[in-house]
């Protein structure tokens, strides 16, 4: 959420920032509501102040034995007034709330422009495209040559964008996550939390998810939402907390399924497992102070790229434009990982600074050294990696002429050193 005193003070650069992203708004809206329910609270901090005096008038004339009629009568009609007043104030900041709540971050000042993924930037390449000397194929065939990847019986189950997995393929999936943890857990200084895929609305209100992106969600019929992303449990777990400033950052990791309705995706990567409704994902958190969070980013950032690295993935690095990055960032990389079977780069994670826009709306605020206010924490996240989409990355650029895999060396250990899963 963002700051209604700092669009007060900055209109104009307000309006800047959100036309970048495409949203035609005017800040008029937000300062005419803030000014609105201002006169409203100084209005019933006077008339607050008044029936405190007239009480206190009330109770020195008791005293004094004098008649107290027009006192009491007064401070009954300016009872009735505060109520009215303060019930108007309420809709008044209600208003303002929901309008807040319906604008995205404010894009950092050195996000590339554009309307769309198109225009996203370029930032550098690692490693050279696969090459093959035999026709490649794509995931979705080596997953039946071998028999272990199902889409037809996921489908009798559970309907569309469903996939069951067996045997050295599932294993793979979880060597994957295995893998992914250690590292992030040993080497990057995450904590491994394993968190609820069951969360209340306040949860993903605190995240940016609710309300707008709500028909993007599963909900429960007791009122519980299914995560789309572990990174709302994780960021939420010190939501409506005053921390100090030595627990900053709080770093945080897990591996989770993921649970997305794809509302908004209908007819997109149908074929697969790229688009599912159900995934697993590794997934990293950061809760650090506002001026550590450039510096946090580029760790998670170095974190992420890590374990492409070592699976001696092809990828490149893109900076996200604002027409493109999402709803609660300011500032976006997505690491996007070359597949063979697509002849092209898909994205493998994003990884994103969201300043002080979630915190705001959970009420995570940390108490600086040495200072008497508190201040917001700034909130960042990324996928360490997406691994149903990094089992495809693997089996499409390890896969041999005959449909078998090779398995990264990297992940041997987790695989009882198996070398290749075989086409039976």
């Amino acid at each position: 959420m963002l700051d209604i005193r700092w669009i007060c003070d900055n209109p104009k650069i307000f309006d800047e920032l959100l036309s970048e992203r495409g949203v035609s708004v005017a800040s008029s809206v937000l300062v005419d509501q803030d000014a609105k329910r201002r006169t409203i609270q100084t209005k019933l901090q006077k008339l607050q102040e008044r029936r405190n005096l007239a009480s206190k008038e009330i109770g020195k004339a008791k005293g004094q034995g004098l008649d107290t009629k027009l006192l009491i009568r007064e401070v009954g009609d300016l009872k009735e007034k505060i109520q009215e007043l303060e019930e108007e104030e309420k809709n008044v900041s209600e208003a303002l709330l929901e309008l807040l709540l319906s604008f995205p971050n404010n894009v950092d000042k050195d996000t590339p422009k554009g309307k769309g993924e198109d225009d996203n930037l370029e930032i550098r390449k690692v490693g050279m495209p696969t090459q093959f000397d035999f026709p490649v194929r794509d995931h979705v065939e080596i997953g039946e040559l071998l028999c272990e990847m199902d889409f037809k019986k996921a489908s009798g189950l559970s309907g569309s964008r469903f996939v069951i997995l067996s045997g050295a393929l599932a294993r793979l999936e979880r060597a994957l996550g295995s893998f992914m943890l250690d590292v992030h857990t040993r080497e990057f200084d995450f904590m491994e939390i394993i968190p609820p895929v069951l969360v209340k609305s306040d949860a993903l209100f605190g995240t940016g998810q609710l309300p707008k992106f709500e028909e993007d969600l599963f909900k429960t019929e007791e009122d519980l939402w299914l995560i789309p992303t572990a990174e709302v449990p994780l960021t939420n777990m010190h939501a409506g907390q005053i921390l100090s400033e030595e627990e900053l950052p709080a770093r945080f990791t897990a591996l989770t399924s993921c649970f997305r309705s794809e509302a908004g995706a209908a007819g997109k990567d149908t074929r697969g497992m790229l688009r599912q409704h159900q995934f697993n994902k590794v997934e990293l958190v950061s809760i650090c102070h506002p001026e550590k969070s450039e510096e946090e980013h580029e760790r998670i950032m170095e974190a992420a790229e890590e374990i492409l690295n070592r699976l001696n993935l092809p990828y490149r690095v893109m900076r996200l434009c604002a027409g493109d990055i999402g709803f609660s960032a300011k500032k976006t990389y997505d690491l996007e990982v070359w597949l063979p079977g697509q002849n092209k780069y898909r994205e493998i994670s994003s990884v994103s600074n969201c300043g002080d826009f979630q915190a705001r709306r959970m009420r995570t605020r940390f108490r600086p050294k040495e200072k008497k206010q508190t201040e917001f924490v700034h909130t960042l996240n990324g996928s360490g990696l997406a691994v149903g989409r990094c089992l495809i990355a693997v089996m499409e650029n390890y896969q041999n002429e005959n449909g078998s895999i090779r398995i990264p060396d990297v992940l041997k250990p987790y695989m009882d050193g198996l070398n290749v899963i075989t086409v039976d």
